[in-house]
């Protein structure tokens, strides 16, 4: 049998080994306090893209932000049928057993969930051929009816308003949870959009009552 790392696991391990020398050792202290427990103050939820990780985009330390990240960055409504709820069990960990003070919905550019649900380039394929993927980005049908009518199906400015779309209605599936919507009725809980350009770095956030996305200053 091969025991030989493949190229990739190699690079896992050389990072693997930066971190220790330079993020487990000198910070010892703060590695044995996280032992005892975790008390984020804020909950993420992002996409799995590769580009986007909200640790890094915040600069945030260990211990910080519960983050939760899927295709598109996608919350389903709140839903009580037989299945396996993932998002949903996240986020009831993070409101009702963390007490999360804020959860950020934060989308991006250049998301390829977002164009498949544009698109609908999956439409009708079958499980472990895309079906999966198909299925769970029908989360924006709605959405998208909007965008299409607007700007098409095709080109950057579609695929952005679709991106930025997805956020709204991630939010809007987020109040569809008793836990949530009763905390931030009472102002012990705030729900934030947020949108991160891949092609200028710039993370902008979104005023609800306006609609629009204003780049962080």
């Amino acid at each position: 049998m091969n025991t030989k790392p493949s190229l990739e696991l190699a690079s896992l391990i050389e990072g693997y080994r930066r971190f220790r020398a330079n993020g487990w050792n000198p910070r010892r202290e703060r590695w044995a306090a996280l032992r005892e427990g975790q008390e984020p103050r804020v909950m993420v939820i992002a996409c799995s893209d590769s580009r986007v990780d909200p640790a890094q985009i915040f600069d945030v330390d260990p211990g910080q932000i519960f983050v939760v990240r899927n295709v598109a960055a996608m919350v389903p409504p709140f839903e009580t049928n037989p299945g396996h709820h993932g998002v949903s069990a996240a986020l009831e960990f993070a409101v009702q057993v963390l007490r999360v003070r804020e959860i950020v919905v934060m989308g991006h550019g250049m998301c390829g969930g977002c164009k498949a649900a544009l698109t609908q380039e999956l439409a009708g394929t079958e499980p472990g051929k895309g079906g999966f993927i198909a299925d769970w980005i029908e989360l924006l049908d709605g959405a998208r009816e909007e965008v299409v009518h607007k700007h098409g199906i095709e080109g950057r400015e579609a695929e952005k308003a679709m991106e930025l779309a997805g956020v709204k209605v991630s939010l809007a599936n987020l109040r569809t949870f008793p836990c949530v919507s009763e905390l931030e009725s009472r102002g012990k809980l705030t729900l934030r959009g947020a949108f991160f350009a891949i092609s200028d770095g710039l993370l902008h956030v979104l005023d609800e009552e306006s609609g629009e996305f204003s780049p962080v200053e």
